[in-house]
């Protein structure tokens, strides 16, 4: 899905997407874990599948499936999701590793996950989460 750059921000920031998440979908590399973690909520709402599986980490149970499945996967959810609505509930920042709280608002009910984000070589990469 395409959207103009000047339309307001999929991970509900308030911000135009030029000024928000399109930086990172574009290879600007997000300066902590809470921009990544915006950047990929705006990326399943955009169905930017090779943005979601570029910033996951290895050691996610979803990079250990075929690349086309986890695609398909991305892809399906991304088309069958109205993403409505983003809250930060916590962040907790670090050198090397990171958590995010937050809660994700879906036309099929809400989401409540504690993300973790590891840093490598300068990298910021989704880890895995904890549904609440």
């Amino acid at each position: 899905m395409k959207i103009s750059p000047n339309t307001t921000c999929p991970c509900h920031s308030g911000e135009k997407y030029k000024k928000c998440c399109q930086p990172y979908h574009k290879g600007v590399l997000p300066s902590n874990a809470l921009k990544l973690m915006r950047s990929r909520y705006s990326a399943y709402a955009l169905g930017l599948m090779e943005y979601i599986m570029a910033t996951t980490h290895p050691n996610n149970p979803d990079a250990s499936i075929a690349l086309s499945d986890w695609r398909n996967s991305i892809s399906d959810f991304a088309m069958n999701t109205q993403f409505m609505g983003l809250t930060i509930l916590e962040f907790i920042d670090g050198e090397k590793e990171a958590y995010v709280t937050f809660e994700a608002q879906f036309n099929h009910g809400n989401m409540k996950e504690k993300s973790r984000f590891y840093k490598i070589d300068g990298r910021w990469l989704y880890e895995r989460g904890i549904l609440d």
